[in-house]
């Protein structure tokens, strides 16, 4: 059922979207790995980019570029006042 009375016109709700730079249409993803040294190996990306060794540099390759997953494999992480929506790769 509607209420009565309540009117919001697209001027507020855009207002309001910048005021609080909300973005609704936007998406992001996610990935959840199962691998039990994830962390471990993480830190250790994390680290070279961070404190890469004296007078090298530092590169990162995609190796699977060709792949798309048609499934997901978690839900949607909803909205929020500071981030997108997110879906699983």
């Amino acid at each position: 059922m509607r209420p009565r009375g309540v009117y919001v016109s697209q001027t507020w709700v855009s207002r309001l979207w910048r005021e609080y730079k909300l973005q609704p249409w936007r998406q992001g993803t996610f990935k959840i790995s199962k691998d039990p040294k994830f962390e471990e190996k993480v830190r250790d990306v994390v680290g070279l980019y961070l404190n890469p060794p004296e007078g090298e540099a530092v590169l990162s390759v995609d190796a699977k570029t060709g792949i798309q997953t048609l499934d997901r494999t978690r839900p949607v992480l909803p909205m929020t006042f500071d981030k997108t929506e997110k879906r699983t790769q």
